[in-house]
């Protein structure tokens, strides 16, 4: 049996915390379930380009340690625009999904990638 997760609202809380702590922009823009909805972050790099990330497939966990892990979720070209299409797509399918966006000019993202 694996780890208990911490809820969702308490690491979104610490997240942006620890983003503020290395002086990078991160602002909750969505608020999903509080206890266990799924957390999407957009990187926005300031110069025209973004990334995503999501969280990661179970098969893609070799143990389950209560640890949230992301993947870099493809995008169909690297602009915000896309980012922004992904996460209309992911809320038409999940309701209860978070989204939290970052700016930082460096793409410094802070999350555990699996």
């Amino acid at each position: 049996m694996g780890a208990a997760r911490l809820r969702t609202d308490f690491w979104v809380s610490a997240y942006i915390r620890r983003c503020a702590t290395e002086d990078v922009v991160a602002v909750l823009r969505r608020r999903g379930a509080a206890e266990a909805g799924a957390i999407f972050v957009k990187l926005d790099r300031l110069d025209g380009t973004a990334r995503l990330f999501g969280p990661a497939p179970q098969s893609l966990m070799a143990d389950d340690d209560g640890d949230r892990r992301f993947i870099e979720i493809p995008l169909s070209d690297d602009t915000p625009l896309a980012a922004e299409e992904k996460l209309r797509r992911e809320l038409n399918f999940d309701e209860d999904l978070w989204i939290i966006e970052v700016e930082d000019r460096a793409g410094r993202h802070f999350l555990d990638l699996a």
